[in-house]
Formats: structure tokens, sequence, C-alpha cells
């Protein structure tokens, strides 16, 4: 039985059991999420999306091919047991090529599902919810199913082709547009359960048009709002209440939802959401807007123990970064010059992952923590600004170095995910 079958299984039997999706390619969130795995022993779902990773390198310059072996390599690296890894693809579809023609979309669509499927993925997001020139506004639900049963066709066609156990499918997509980011206002709205129930048989419909029955059974979620998003400086909290019509929608039935956008919930919002069957919960700017909290952080220390002139300026570099290449943010961004430069530091939305490889930040990510190596850190320090990290360090379960440090304050925010999705755990106290 694998992993994401047993979750359904458990689920089927009443057990409030999930899995966390951490959606990021940062190597420090990924050893950080191995670490969390490891120490509750549980599996490790990572997820590449369609932007990030595609046929033609994406942003992050890797070919699905390139990200599996980039993760495994990690995995070697923390000791993490391979058969505990899943790798799942997100927003499979014509996301990156909206702009053209619906046929032209749909063949880079399909040559990116089959990368996915030939490299080893076992858990396919399939989103063919966004329009394409020239088609009609809004996309009906017939549409988008057909368009996902047909590259449902392809993986299952690549991944027999490569000798791959048969993918697991997730259909559906929440509004608003993929990786939060909405401008809540009066925040985001819980999907309709008669609307779920819609996109789901328009998707059985399209399989079964397809002749692809045996796949329909490996569909395991739907995606929904469940009416959890945030934007630059807001959280839209979950509210049980508010989606009971929609949890009440999955009971009885062999799958769960998946919910995006759950970053900065509670801990105990987490909780509720398994309960409520969005037993696969995405996680992703919140992992690393810790990472650049813990960056932050240790650049603070390095402020008070380092000369002005060997420091690593790490702020400063970063955000000279992105004023210089502007496109992972500037569409998201607005205000004065003091606003913007607010957002591109310590915005939720955390537009700053995009630029942790560039070479310059790199360089100075090097220093800093080269800097903060070559000599004991102060406790007064730590407890100014990592006070937490702090408490690990003098219990003696942390070692008080800069990647120690860091993997831990990253951890802490995996770790409440982990804890949500374990049966016996209870909610951490804030």
């Amino acid at each position: 039985m694998t992993i994401l079958s047993q979750l359904i299984q458990s689920r089927q039997a009443g057990q409030h059991v999930g899995l966390a999706s951490v959606c990021c390619t940062n190597a420090e969130v990924l050893l950080a999420a191995m670490a969390v795995a490891l120490e509750h022993d549980s599996p490790l779902l990572i997820e590449a999306t369609s932007n990030q990773v595609d046929q033609f390198g994406g942003y992050t310059g890797m070919r699905p091919a390139d990200f599996v072996a980039y993760v495994h390599a990690l995995a070697q690296q923390a000791g993490f047991p391979p058969e505990r890894l899943l790798l799942g693809g997100d927003h499979l579809g014509p996301n990156s090529w909206q702009h053209l023609p619906p046929e032209l979309a749909m063949r880079h669509a399909r040559v990116l599902i089959s990368a996915y499927a030939q490299a080893g993925f076992s858990k396919l997001h399939l989103d063919c919810s966004m329009a394409c020139a020239g088609d009609p506004l809004p996309l009906p639900d017939a549409l988008v199913a057909a368009r996902a049963a047909e590259l449902a066709a392809v993986a299952e066609q690549a991944a027999a082709a490569a000798c791959r156990a048969p993918p697991v499918y997730v259909v559906g997509t929440e509004v608003p547009l993929p990786g939060g980011e909405a401008a809540l206002g009066n925040g985001v709205q819980v999907t309709r359960a008669e609307a779920a129930a819609a996109t789901l048989a328009a998707h059985r419909l399209a399989f079964a048009e397809r002749g692809l029955g045996d796949a329909w059974q490996r569909v395991i979620a739907l995606v929904v709002q469940p009416g959890v998003d945030f934007d630059h400086s807001q959280v839209q909290d979950y509210d049980p209440a508010a989606a009971s019509g929609l949890a009440a929608m999955l009971h009885g039935q062999p799958l769960v939802y998946e919910a995006h956008s759950t970053d900065y919930q509670s801990e105990a919002a987490l909780h509720a959401l398994v309960r409520d069957h969005f037993a696969i919960l995405k996680v992703g700017p919140a992992a690393t807007h810790a990472l650049r909290e813990a960056s932050f952080a240790l650049a603070a220390i390095e402020a008070v123990l380092v000369p002005v002139e060997q420091r690593s300026h790490l702020e400063e570099v970063l955000d000279r970064c992105m004023q210089e290449q502007p496109r992972h943010w500037h569409k998201h961004y607005t205000g004065g010059p003091a606003q913007l430069r607010l957002l591109r530091g310590f915005a939720l939305s955390d537009r700053s992952r995009y630029y942790w490889n560039e070479p310059p930040v790199q360089a100075a990510l090097a220093r800093l923590h080269a800097n903060l190596a070559a000599q004991p850190l102060p406790l007064p320090l730590l407890s100014q600004y990592l006070p937490e990290q702090l408490a690990a360090v003098r219990s003696g379960a942390l070692r008080a170095t800069p990647d120690a440090l860091v993997r831990h304050k990253v951890g802490q925010v995996l770790a409440r995910y982990a804890r949500a999705c374990h049966r016996n755990a209870a909610p951490q106290p804030c």
C-alpha cells in the first residue's frame, strides 16, 4: 500500500490524519523539512510547481528529472529514507502558457506532464482551470475537466513507458490564484459544496469518456478553497463554521480535500483543517519567510560582532538584487520607495524567496555564516534576536551554529504541520 492510499484508508476508518506538502525548492527549507519528518517519524511530500520546474527549466533552471535528483541528493545528505519521500507536481497544465492559443498551450502542457511522470513524480495535480488566448470566459467545467483528463492520459502512458508506478492525481483548483497573495479585502470565499461536487462530477465523466477508469480510482484529492489565504500583511484564518457544508460533502467519499495557501495559519487551525477533510496542507512562503527571518536575525548579530568592512551586508545585497531584477515582485508590490522596500524585505507573501539562489545573495549568506561560525555566539545576542532558538540551545537540543539556528526556525513552522497531520498530536499553545 502506498503512503497516499494509506492516508485515504486511514481517513475512511475515521482517523484524523493528514499530510503536509512542502512546496519549495530552497535547500535549507527542504533539509529542515527532512529533519522534522525524521523527528515525527512521518513521510515527507515535497512538491514543485509548474512555473518552478518545467521542460524548459522553469525559474529554478531545473527540469523535472533535475528536481528529482536534487531532492534525493538532499535526502541522502540528511539521512532521510527514500521510501518515505514523495514527490508531487503542482498546477500541472497550461499555467505558464496562458498567453498562447489553447492547442499550443496544451501541447506544452502535455510535454510538461509527461516529463513529470517519466521522472518519477508520484502525485500529479491536474490543473487546467486557467483560460488560454481565445478561450471562453469563464471556462466551462466540462472543458477544464476534458483538458485535465487529456493530461492524465499522457501521464499514464509516460509512467508506463518509464516503468514507473502509476501516479495518483489531484484535480480542481483553489480560488484565488495559486500561491496565496490575494488582496484579502473582505476575504476569499469558501468554495460552495455544490461547486465542488460539480467539479468532481465533471472530472469523473471526462476520465470515463477517455477510458481512464483505472486512473480515476487513483484520484485522491480535490483542490478547493476552505477560506484561508494571506496577502502581504494579513492572514485570513480558517473558520470551521464557514466551511462546514464543504466539509460535509466529502463524508464517506474515498478522497480528501487539498488546501493551498495554508501558510501562517495557527496550529489549532491546521488541526481543524485536517479534522474537516482538508487533509493535504500546502505550505511554502511561510517556510521561506522563516528562513528570511532567521537570516536577518543572524545579520543583526553579525552587525554587533563583526567590523563593518567584514560584514555580509545580507539585507542590502538581497534588496539590491531584487531592485536590479524586479520581475518576481514588481507586479505584486505597490507604493512609494519606503513601502516597496518594506514589502521586498518583510512581506508575508515573501517574494524575496525567488532571490536566495542569486550569486550575490549566496555569497553574502556564505560570508554571514562564515563570520558567525568563526566565534561563539553570545547568549545575550541569541536572546535578543533568536530567543526560541536560545531555549533549544540551552536545553542541549540545538547547536548554536548558523546553519542549525536557521533550520531550527524553519523547522518550527513545519513542525506545526507535522503535529496537525498526526492523529495523536494535540495543538501546541501559541
